[in-house]
């Protein structure tokens, strides 16, 4: 049996991420939940959540009108949200008081003091945010920031998901890939798919997933292997990857954009289910819609035969 492994994107449901805006779905968020909390258990200070919901987003409205928004007005901005997360922060104790589960108030409370702390430092101090430290979404917090240099598409937001679909189309193993890149789930892909399908002893990739851990390692699992090197070619390596069973699986590997496209059109394309949880879900769901897709064409393919081959008897 033989494999085609290779990765795509499926973007979260999520708008284009800057300071500003991320900044207003914590606070708006916040003061929600905080203001019915409050409203629910006869906490004083929230009775107009509503109201203070409006302010804010004027002062977010005032921000995000200019392309580039001058330092009095993000520093309004953020003083009114300043406020409002302090008054947020006093009245969790007495939330707390009267039995209301706050654990939703305290993740909005720390996204809004992260996203408030780093609007101030990239707006008004013009200091450069370190990526690992970004959040893309607030109700998606993981998302990804993915840029794989496509033309007209430089920047993707969701999560990897790699794939590795055998030559007969259907999807043997799917990774939605957390954390790391293509070069982390090589090797695992492989050892997951062959430990439910033990015939599998020829898989093909794109330079993306090679490293020479990752050639090393799936040479011993495979019985070929065909893993592109990155960069020069040595006589090895060229001699390797001119011959013929490798150059046959490698013209054959473009083949997996087909079911790419196919598990975009069943809901992997842009997730719209909240949460890592659901997110995981609803791609494994697709990857079982393709495959269940795949089994009806085969058998409409084999009912079509029978059919001609009844006409041509009874002719």
């Amino acid at each position: 049996m033989a494999g085609r492994a290779h990765s795509f994107v499926a973007k979260t449901d999520v708008h284009y991420p800057t300071d500003v805006s991320l900044l207003w779905d914590a606070m708006r968020s916040l003061i929600r939940e905080t203001g019915r909390a409050a409203i629910a258990s006869d906490v004083p200070g929230w009775r107009q959540w509503k109201h203070l919901s409006r302010r804010v987003k004027g002062q977010y409205n005032t921000v995000r009108r200019t392309r580039r928004a001058s330092k009095p007005d993000v520093a309004a901005y953020l003083d009114c949200c300043r406020q409002l997360i302090e008054r947020a922060g006093k009245t969790l104790p007495a939330l707390e008081e009267k039995g209301v589960n706050c654990s939703r108030i305290r993740d909005l409370l720390a996204h809004a003091e992260r996203q408030a702390d780093q609007t101030r430092r990239r707006l008004l101090l013009e200091e450069q945010i370190p990526h690992g430290e970004k959040v893309f979404s607030i109700f998606e917090p993981h998302t990804r920031w993915i840029s794989k240099g496509k033309a007209g598409c430089p920047v993707e937001f969701g999560l990897p998901v790699c794939i590795l679909e055998d030559e007969h189309g259907f999807v043997l193993h799917h990774e939605v890939m957390w954390e790391g890149g293509d070069t982390d789930h090589a090797v695992p892909m492989v050892a997951a798919a062959q430990e439910r399908f033990p015939e599998l002893r020829a898989v093909s990739f794109d330079r993306g997933f090679h490293s020479p851990e990752n050639r090393a390692r799936l040479d011993e699992m495979l019985d070929l292997n065909v893993l592109p090197k990155k960069g020069y070619l040595n006589q090895a390596d060229r001699e390797r990857e001119t011959g013929d069973a490798f150059v046959a699986m490698r013209r054959k590997h473009p083949a997996v954009e087909s079911a790419i496209n196919n598990l975009g059109h069943r809901g992997a394309g842009r997730v719209r289910s909240r949460g890592a949880g659901d997110f995981a879900r609803a791609v494994a769901l697709s990857v079982v819609a393709l495959n269940i897709h795949r089994i009806g064409l085969l058998l409409r393919r084999a009912q079509q035969a029978t059919a001609r081959r009844t006409d041509r008897l009874a002719a």
